[in-house]
């Protein structure tokens, strides 16, 4: 059956989170705070075992506390605020504000980049007249991110956990981006990075593929498959 939208996921699919490091580093500067190399090396590897930051790496070790929410933290706005400052208050930082100003700064368009493909592919769709949707499992309005960065223009539709209160790989959440976009599932390819929650889409009869989630010098041309498989309906 032919191809006519392709849902794809954003973090890990079509835009990458910024390094630790570095967004650690910005809250820091923006706060006029300074730490020493060593200090500061200290606190961003220790945030990253904590996963602390939303589309990084998962808790190395998840609290028993925070076992419950990081289980639904994208059904909603509040959920996904507790569950990541949660996470991070696992480390000791210079200033307590650090955690709330931590998880604001990963929703700014800075703290994201577009995979190399990303524009590209998207492009190629529209041309193709393939219409585009956004499936995110996220607590916070991602359009702003889309927009910053030039691809707004190609997605139809985006279908947000947080907005629907429900989470891939619970079908409901396909079904929701399918119907936005007017389409019948068998005629649907979801593209993901995470074979459990994006490959949830399977349940409705969508075709699926998957990409690395990797950082985006090291995967430059992904996404470019997505062409082929829309092209052969497949």
């Amino acid at each position: 059956m032919t191809i006519k939208s392709v849902l794809f996921d954003f973090s890990g699919t079509l835009f990458r989170i910024e390094p630790v490091d570095t967004w650690l580093s910005a809250v820091l500067d923006a706060s006029g705070i300074a730490l020493p190399d060593a200090e500061l090396a200290r606190c961003a590897r220790e945030l990253e075992e904590a996963g602390a930051l939303p589309g990084g790496a998962n808790p190395l070790r998840l609290p028993d506390q925070l076992a419950d929410l990081w289980a639904v933290r994208d059904r909603s706005g509040e959920l996904h605020r507790e569950t990541y400052t949660g996470l991070a208050r696992q480390v000791e930082l210079p200033d307590p504000r650090l955690y709330d100003l931590l998880y604001d700064r990963h929703k700014t368009p800075a703290a994201w980049q577009p995979y190399p493909d990303a524009k590209q592919v998207l492009g190629g769709l529209r041309q193709r007249g393939i219409t585009v949707g956004v499936v995110s499992n996220i607590g916070w309005d991602l359009r702003p991110v889309f927009r910053a960065h030039g691809l707004d223009d190609f997605v139809d539709a985006y279908v947000l956990s947080f907005e629907h209160g429900v989470q891939k790989p619970d079908e409901r959440l396909f079904r929701a981006a399918c119907e936005a976009l007017g389409q019948d599932p068998r005629e649907v390819l979801m593209v993901g990075d995470d074979r459990r929650a994006d490959g949830g889409a399977a349940a409705l009869g969508c075709a699926v593929h998957f990409v690395d989630h990797l950082p985006v010098d090291e995967r430059p041309g992904a996404l470019l498959p997505v062409l082929a498989l829309a092209g052969e309906g497949r």
